[in-house]
Order: C-alpha cells, then structure tokens, then sequence
C-alpha cells in the first residue's frame, strides 16, 4: 500500500532512540549521527514517493487511521499539505546534518536527534491531518518537542527561561484552539475539515461563527508567532541551539500559519476574514522590523525579522486570492531556506567567536569568509533584493494585494522591507569592517556547518534566477483551497 511508509515514518523517532542507545552503549557515535540522517532521508522520499503516487496530478489522497470519516481520524493527502510537510522534512535534513558538527560537543545527543525526529513528525502530521483531532495530536507532539529543544541546554538559565515561557504561551494557545474545536463540533457534529467545510462554509454568519474565529486565530497564531501573540518567539530563538533557531523559524511557524490557512480557506468565505487579517499583517510586519532594528543579539535581531516575515505572508492570506496564496507559499518555502542560511550561519559565528553580540563581532567576517558569504545572500534574499529568491516571492504578496484592492498593504510591505535592509545592512557593515581584536581568534567553522549554509546560500539565488519550477509547484498547491475544493471534499465523502 502506498500510504504504508508514511504511517511507518511516524514511528521513526522510537526507532531512532533506539539506535541511539544502542550506539552509546557500543560507544560508536558515528552510528548515531548516520541514524539521525538516514531518518531524515527517509522523511524527504517519504514525502516525495507520496506525491507522486496522485497529488502532484491533483489527486487527493484519504488515510483512515481510526474509523471512517466524518467520525474517524484521518489523513487527507493533497498537494498543499505536502508542499508544507516537504519543505519540513528538507529544512530539518539540513538542520540535522548541520548539527553533526554544531551539537558534536555537547551531550545526550541521542535525546537531541530524537526530538528533531518527533518534530519533524508532528510538521508532517499536522501538514496531512484532515480532521481537527488528528491536527491537534500532532499539533501537540510539535510543541512538546519544540519546548524541550529550546530549553536542550537546560545548565543553563537562558534557555530555560525562554522554554518555561514559549511553554506556558503554547499550551494557552492550545487550549483555545481546543476550545474552539469543541464549539465547531458542537455546530456540525464532525471536526473532518471537509465535512466541516460542507456543513459551515455556505451557513449564514452567526456569533458562535466569530468566537470560533478568534480561537482559531488565537490558538494557531501564538504558534505562527502573529502579532500581539508573537512574545515567546524573540526569547525562545536566541537561546535555542541555532539549528533549532533554524528549524523554528524556518518552518515552525509557517506550520501554525499553514493549519489557519487551511481552517479559514476551508470553515469561512475569504470575504469574511480579508480585514482582521490584513490588520494584523500590517501590525505584525511593521512591529517586527521595528524591534528589530534595536537588537546587539544577531540571533535576537534574526528572530523579530521572522515576525516581520509572518507579517509578509498574512498579506497574501488577506487577499482572499489564489495568487496571494501562491505567494504566501512561495514565501514559506524561500523563507525556509534564508533564514534557515542566516540563523545557521550566524550560529557558525557564535560557535567559532563565542559570541552574538554584534559589538564583539567587528571584522569576524573577514576571517570567515565562506559563512559570511551565506549571510549575505540570506539577508538580500529576506530583504527582497532583485535577483533573490526572496524578490520573487515579495514581488507575488505585494502584486496580489494591488490586484485585491489592497494597495495599502503592498505600500506598507515595500517600506517594511525598505526598513529591514537597515539591520541587515547594520549586521554585514560590522562582520566586514576593521579587524577582529587580539583575542579574537576564528576561522572558518566545520567543513559540513560551511557546506551546508552555502548549499542553501545557492538555492536563494537559484530560485531568484530561475523560479518557475517552485513557482508551478506553489501554484498547484493552491488549488485544492480553490479551484480543487470540490475534489478535496468529494475524496472524503466518495
């Protein structure tokens, strides 16, 4: 059966544990660290073997894992989860390979790799959930996981701190939704998106529809980091080991954004969230590039900009519009891959200089040449630089906000990104001016901490050049929101 290896990888981290054990009692590392590739490996064919097997020629695909729909758990398989779940499962291969020189120091890997591997599992799951029962138990494997990986360094006060709070916010955040899913249960006696998105999507407009509006909007958005529910992010991303700052930002908070999108797209008509929406993209862009502006932390710095890219995303979200969808995923993948760059090549930095404070980091950048280069490209490509992967994906969400009437918002897009070349700029101006001091000695950092920064350094200006193949394949994603909408919910109902 074709949906077997993906139920198997759902089991990789227990196996994965096992292997690492194992290797530590054999005190052979190296067994390990292959473990932890090899399953991340095994998540990219994974998904790619799935997409081939219907949705990459717009099928959809319908996974009972516990009874039938609408009353059982289910997966629905459609190219816009898969588009979400790849880009989990590349991003966290990367991080994971990165991490075999960045973490080689430090202990209990084995409980490292493992809760990389559930992470990664709980993306794809709540990627491919179609029901809300599904999504909210894999929602909570992503966040238990991610608050243990903050706080990985739990010697130390910091990250402790970030993960008590990212904690607290989470589970708040998850209590909402689950109230909210207990609302839409009561209104439509199913929590199966597709029977939900039968039942509710054409009802008339009610107050408990608005209620369950904002639990959805508040339980998702502190986990997609939406203004004014953003407040673990700039203490949980600095303190985190930079390949799961990475991880993080790349793509966990796309992932909240991801389950919002589909809830909305699938409960609601677009007409009826265009304006809370474009509201708290506009606060959240804007308030994101202004705090950033004040930080000394590169880390800290790199963690309001992500907010500000939430911000980005949510304008093609407000619009309502197919290609504002497809700008908003054009952007979840290219803002995987730069500030996936720029959070692992500034934690090359802080591994080799012992420091994130851009004070003490004058001239690093000329003895580190290779990674400085990769911060470069990744902070040209956040900044929409022509010639970027990041150009093209801005391009699409501000055009598409003009094309919706929404010219404001394409306006206040452009001056956010004008404002956020100031810190970019501010951070590439120190790494390159002067000399680093007499007791500043760095060099380059591990061949594989380098390799992997420039490989995703290349797919920023790759995509910038030649996007078409992406941008096909985040076109057909948006349609099973859209065009594709019948056919989604004619799989489950048969």
């Amino acid at each position: 059966m074709v949906t077997t290896p993906l139920l198997l990888y759902f089991f990789s981290p227990v196996l994965l544990g096992l292997v690492g054990v194992l290797a530590e009692k054999a005190k052979a590392p190296r067994l390990r660290d292959g473990a932890a590739v090899a399953v991340g490996l095994w998540g990219v064919q994974t998904i790619w073997a799935l997409a081939k097997t219907g949705p990459l020629q717009g099928e959809t695909l319908v996974i009972s894992l516990l009874g039938k729909p609408p009353l059982g758990a289910c997966l629905e398989v459609d190219l816009m989860g898969l588009y979400f779940a790849g880009t989990a499962v590349v991003l966290c291969l990367l991080a994971t390979l990165y991490s075999l020189a960045y973490m080689g120091h430090e202990d209990r890997l084995t409980e490292f790799y493992t809760l990389v591997s559930c992470l990664t599992v709980g993306m794809v799951g709540v990627s491919l959930a179609g029901d809300f029962y599904t999504l909210f138990i894999f929602w909570e494997l992503m966040g238990l996981s991610s608050y243990s990986l903050v706080g990985f360094r739990k010697s130390l006060a910091g990250p402790i701190e970030a993960s008590f709070k990212y904690m607290v916010m989470g589970s708040v955040g998850s209590v909402v939704l689950f109230f909210g899913m207990a609302f839409l249960y009561g209104m439509a006696g199913t929590l199966n998106f597709a029977h939900l998105s039968t039942v509710l999507r054409d009802a008339p407009l009610n107050p408990w529809m608005m209620v369950v509006f904002a639990t959805l909007l508040v339980g998702m958005g502190v986990k997609a980091a939406i203004v004014p529910m953003h407040t673990w992010l700039p203490d949980a991303h600095p303190e985190a080991p930079s390949p799961i700052s990475a991880i993080l930002s790349g793509i966990v908070i796309e992932t909240g954004l991801y389950a919002l999108i589909r809830v909305l797209y699938l409960v609601y008509e677009p007409a009826f969230f265009k304006a809370p929406i474009a509201l708290l993209a506009a606060a959240t862009m804007t308030l994101g590039n202004i705090l950033a502006l004040r930080q000394d932390d590169v880390k800290r710095m790199l963690a309001y900009s992500s907010i500000a890219q939430v911000g980005y995303m949510l304008i093609g979200v407000s619009t309502g519009l197919a290609y504002g969808l497809l700008g908003t995923l054009l952007h979840v993948f290219n803002h995987s891959f730069m500030k996936g760059a720029a959070f692992l090549a500034v934690g090359s930095i802080d591994h080799q200089a012992g420091t994130r404070d851009l004070k003490k980091l004058r001239g690093v950048g000329r003895r580190m040449p290779l990674t400085t280069l990769a911060i470069i490209v990744s902070f040209l490509g956040l900044a929409g630089v022509p010639g970027t992967s990041g150009f093209i994906s801005k391009f699409t969400l501000f055009s598409s906000a003009i094309g919706a009437g929404m010219g404001y918002l394409a306006l206040l897009g452009v001056l956010n990104s004008s404002l956020s070349v100031a810190y970019y700029a501010r951070v590439i101006m120190t790494l390159l001016s002067g000399e680093p001091g007499k007791d500043v000695q760095v060099g380059e950092a591990s061949p594989i901490m380098v390799l992997v920064t420039l490989a995703m350094a290349l797919v920023i200006i790759w995509l910038g050049l030649f996007p078409g193949g992406l941008t096909a394949l985040a076109n057909e994603a948006t349609k099973p929101l859209f065009e594709g909408l019948t056919q989604y919910i004619g799989a489950v109902l048969g």
